[in-house]
């Protein structure tokens, strides 16, 4: 019966999660911020996967309609020899007229956990304090949270999002509530 008690609460908390996961990955946020961080994703020898690709499209039309001066790409090679989600990210901005020096890249993360902890330490060391964080829906909760407990403030604004399965939708939250609740217990993955 003690047994089931642990149990009980971590399948409430991953519950609890998956609901504001959920609720998070619907709200836009966008407000003007210090810089605007697009989330890594998948590149293809290059080329943004249809996954960055929507999320830098996103970042850009931010970027352009003046929330932020700066736009943040970040990512690391993934296991390309070539090439970084960052540094593709950094070349879809010039390619589309946002000028160099308005990008900052962070091409070393492998997780949202490095990915957040580089992206607070740049903010850092560059004065900033605010962010809006460009991803997916289901990881704009926990991609906020880590930040903010990095003492920044943070806002979410999800790229659009396509029509899929929902139970696809609804099992990213599940992971994504489990990854928040392993990262609360300690352990960065």
């Amino acid at each position: 019966m003690l047994l089931l008690l642990p149990v009980a609460w971590i399948a409430i908390t991953l519950a609890v999660y998956v609901v504001e996961i959920e609720r998070q990955s619907k709200v836009e946020e966008a407000r003007k911020a210090d810089v605007i961080v697009v989330l890594g994703a998948a590149e293809y020898n290059g080329r943004p996967s249809p996954v960055l690709r929507a999320r830098l499209a996103h970042a850009l039309e931010l970027w352009n309609e003046g929330y932020a001066p700066r736009v943040m790409t970040t990512g690391g090679a993934g296991g390309d020899p070539r090439y970084t989600e960052g540094i593709v990210g950094r070349d879809y901005f010039v390619q589309k007229g946002v000028p160099l020096e308005s990008i900052i890249v962070e091409e070393e993360s492998e997780t949202t956990v490095e990915t957040i902890a580089a992206v607070s330490e740049i903010m850092r060391r560059m004065g900033l304090k605010s962010a809006i964080l460009v991803s997916d829906g289901y990881h704009i909760f926990r991609a906020k949270k880590l930040l903010q407990s990095q003492g920044m403030t943070a806002y979410g604004s999800p790229r659009a999002a396509k029509e899929g399965a929902w139970w696809r939708e609804h099992w990213l939250a599940i992971r994504q509530a489990f990854g928040y609740l392993v990262w609360q217990a300690g352990i960065h993955v």
